[in-house]
């Protein structure tokens, strides 16, 4: 979901760069990692170049999905593509969960059999390295994520901010191991693991809420509610309904109206909403029916799923005057 004042080209330019930088982050650790951990044979170095290579095959994901996702509507997709951020976003999470799920055992595994630690000072550099190379992306895709909102992004932001704290990790486990503390190298490595799981339960969630079309933020329909009370005409709503689909906003509400008006007097008052409305939401899709005061059902206004005057709610989706 773009943020308040982000173009559909702004948005394009950041997730495309982001998603470059991620790829090119993600294959760049795997590759010294991986020559760490042949030379280490360390638990928690596995379990670091184990994450990097499920960060190349999210970013990957990522990378194609968000290009999909910014395809204009076309005939068979009315609505557009965004929802494949979304679906990116919960595939990341299913390859985190697996590859926390193969680490936990092979920790504990090699826990078991108490496995020493083979040049430990090679990977405490190698992980320095992974460090300083994860921070600058972060630091970019929290640009990225506050130009632009992308849960895709953001999901990919939130697995490499997890990062940091795994190499950190790995640091302290091979430190350790190199001073006769054998056992920790494994045991930080099933830490690690199920702080990535935890990670994972976290951005699946937040994927299968966007699938799923949950309404737009709090403060979002705050903005929406205080458009339409100051829109000169407008006596009420009802219906308010919200939701976002990648980059696209989506706002649907019912409008009540004097019956005496003209239908090009009722017209130039809802059209004038729906134009505050995307001035304050670029790239949002706004449709409000007009009803005419005689025609709103006065029953409805004591309906605790619509009426907040009956029902404590966050943000009014139906409002009339008493």
């Amino acid at each position: 979901m773009a943020t308040k004042g982000a173009t559909q080209r702004d948005y394009g330019f950041w997730v495309k760069l982001a998603t470059r930088a991620s790829v090119t982050v993600a294959f760049t650790l795997i590759i010294v990692k991986l020559w760490a951990w042949i030379a280490t044979d360390a638990a928690s170095m596995l379990a670091s170049a184990t994450d990097s290579m499920l960060d190349g095959l999210a970013s990957l994901f990522t990378f194609f999905s968000v290009r999909y996702a910014l395809q204009p509507a076309d005939r068979e997709h009315r609505f557009g593509h965004g929802k494949a951020e979304s679906l990116a976003a919960l595939v990341q999470s299913a390859l985190i969960t697996g590859s926390a799920m193969l680490l936990l055992v092979h920790s504990a595994q090699q826990l078991w059999q108490g496995s020493q630690v083979q040049q430990a000072g090679l990977g405490v550099y190698v992980s320095l390295f992974a460090i300083a190379l994860t921070l600058g992306l972060v630091l970019l895709q929290r640009v990225a994520i506050r130009n632009t909102g992308s849960k895709a992004i953001a999901a990919d932001h939130l697995h490499f901010q997890s990062d940091l704290l795994l190499n950190s990790a790995v640091i302290a486990a091979l430190l350790l191991s190199a001073y006769g503390w054998y056992w920790a190298d494994s045991v930080f490595a099933i830490v690690i693991a199920i702080y990535l799981a935890y990670g994972a339960i976290r951005i699946g969630w937040e994927a299968f809420q966007g699938l799923m079309d949950r309404e737009l933020p709090e403060e979002d329909k705050a903005q929406i509610v205080a458009v339409l009370r100051s829109t000169k005409g407008i006596h009420g709503w009802h219906d308010l309904r919200t939701r976002a689909s990648g980059p696209t906003r989506f706002i649907q509400c019912h409008v009540e109206l004097q019956d005496e008006l003209s239908l090009k007097a009722a017209h130039d008052i809802a059209d004038g909403a729906e134009q505050r409305l995307r001035e304050l939401f670029p790239d949002t899709d706004v449709i409000i029916h007009m009803d005419p005061l005689s025609a709103v059902p006065q029953s409805s206004a004591a309906d605790p799923e619509t009426n907040p005057a009956s029902a404590v709610t966050s943000a009014d989706d139906t409002h009339r005057p008493q």
